[in-house]
């Protein structure tokens, strides 16, 4: 069975500021865990490789099913201390690959052509782009052999304006992402804030927020299985 690639992000705080972000740690164990009971492996990656930084604030939310996956060795080393580049990357090894989500991927997630390539190549090769949350900032700018935007005319869901405001985080944060994908010509869909929403859409499977890991995940498991 192929693989699922976690893409997971590098920038420590906001901009250039000194306020700390990253990744939102639910955000990759509960899709990890799903993937386990799966049995689909997993492998991480990020826009530098290396060393992930978390999001303190996402500390707060851990639970214990969390804490279990966060304590792992295996995770601790490939996905917190030594992700692979994009360039150790074959997309041809893997059905599906999934951009977790963090504040912090705004700022390294929608420009990295590399992981715009190796994401193009697993959905031209029939396999499913999926995120969470701001995971949905690496799903921007990718593009078909065409160069068209992938998300045109696609329901896309992720962090919304209103989880922002509510957030307090409206202000720091380089765009919206409901903005940025109706520029490309995608259907941005959302539901209450902070409740768990996912929509599919062909081979897109996005979640709207960090209550929607799990449900990507179980919704993408589904889909490989069908």
């Amino acid at each position: 069975m192929k693989k699922a690639l976690v893409v997971l992000t590098n920038t420590p705080a906001y901009g250039a500021t000194n306020h700390p972000t990253g990744l939102w740690l639910g955000e990759a164990t509960e899709f990890v865990s799903e993937m386990a009971k799966a049995n689909i492996p997993v492998d991480y990656v990020s826009p530098k490789g290396g060393f992930v930084p978390l999001d303190p604030r996402s500390m707060k939310y851990v639970t214990a099913p969390i804490m279990s996956v966060y304590k792992q060795p295996d995770f601790i080393k490939r996905a917190l201390t030594s992700t692979l580049q994009p360039s150790q990357v074959d997309p041809n090894d893997y059905q599906a690959i999934y951009y977790a989500g963090g504040h912090g991927v705004m700022w390294d997630f929608p420009n990295n052509v590399e992981l715009q390539a190796i994401a193009a190549k697993i959905y031209q090769a029939g396999g499913y782009i999926t995120a969470v949350c701001h995971g949905v900032a690496g799903l921007l700018n990718i593009r078909d052999t065409q160069g068209n935007y992938l998300i045109a005319g696609k329901k896309i869901t992720g962090f919304t304006t209103a989880e922002e405001i509510l957030a307090g985080k409206k202000s720091s944060v380089p765009f919206l992402n409901k903005t940025e994908v109706e520029k490309r010509g995608g259907n941005f869909v959302k539901k209450r804030a902070y409740k768990e929403f996912v929509v599919q859409d062909g081979q897109f499977i996005t979640g709207q927020n960090p209550f929607s890991a799990q449900a990507v995940a179980k919704k993408l498991i589904q889909a490989i299985g069908s």
